[in-house]
Order: C-alpha cells, then structure tokens, then sequence
C-alpha cells in the first residue's frame, strides 16, 4: 500500500480515543502513511492492557512518567528515553506506575482500527473484539 505525503497539525487530529481507561491519540493511522501507525498513549497509576499479542510489531518510546514494561520473559521498570521492542506474536504488557505517555509505533495497520472499535467501551466488549484485530490475549500468563 502506498500512501501519499502529508503534514498534520495537532488541531487537525480526530479526538483521542479511550480504552481501558488510557487515552490513546492515533497521530497517523496505516490508512495514513500506506504501512505503519504512530500513536501517543496516556495513563495514571495502574492502567495498561493485560498480557497480549498481536500480528504486528511494536515500539514503545516512553515519553515521560514511570511504566512497568513485560516483554516476552523480561520485566523492566522504565523512564523518559527507554525503547521497548516488541516483534509481532511476542506476549507483552505495560503497566503506569505514574502519570506517563508513551510514544508507540506499529508495523502495519491494526491496532488503530482495534482502538477505534474499543473506544470508551468496557474490558468485557474489549475482550470480545481483541481476535477481530488480531490480537490475543494472555489472561493467565
């Protein structure tokens, strides 16, 4: 898919999603750029999505506070200017510990179609549409 060049603004973004409590703004979407999709995430203490994985890759550039990042085995506490990679189909999870924002970057189109079906929905119905965007979550892990 090729997608032409473009310029956004801040104002001209569509409103932020919420999901699971977090605040997720799709900065562009793969509708956008023809391949990858960069979102800025918002959250408090305590908020993030359980254990999960999808069919594309992610990177989480942490933009400021506190956030317990789990990637495959490895757990880590991480601030402003960490980097977590996530290869598509590896089980992963974050967690706010404080106010933060995390820059997030994925490979393809997916998760903001997933966020924009989810949105202000509850865990039950966000549960429930996670296998239509490919993702699976880990419950017990």
């Amino acid at each position: 898919m090729t997608a032409a060049g473009f310029i956004l603004a801040e104002q001209d973004r569509a409103p932020a999603y919420g999901v699971l409590g977090e605040e997720v703004q799709v900065i562009a979407s793969g509708e956008d750029t023809g391949g990858y999709e960069l979102f800025v995430q918002r959250g408090g203490p305590g908020l993030g999505p359980p254990p999960h994985a999808h069919d594309w890759d992610e990177s989480m550039y942490i933009l400021s506070g506190e956030i317990e990042i789990g990637v495959g085995g490895e757990t880590r506490l991480c601030g402003p200017g960490a980097l977590a990679h996530v290869p598509a189909g590896t089980p992963h999870w974050y967690r706010f510990v404080t106010d933060g924002e995390i820059l997030s970057v994925t490979s393809r189109l997916g998760a903001s179609r997933f966020f924009a079906q989810v949105d202000r929905n509850d865990a039950e119905t966000t549960i429930a549409a996670a296998a239509d965007h490919g993702v699976t979550l880990h419950l017990s892990a």
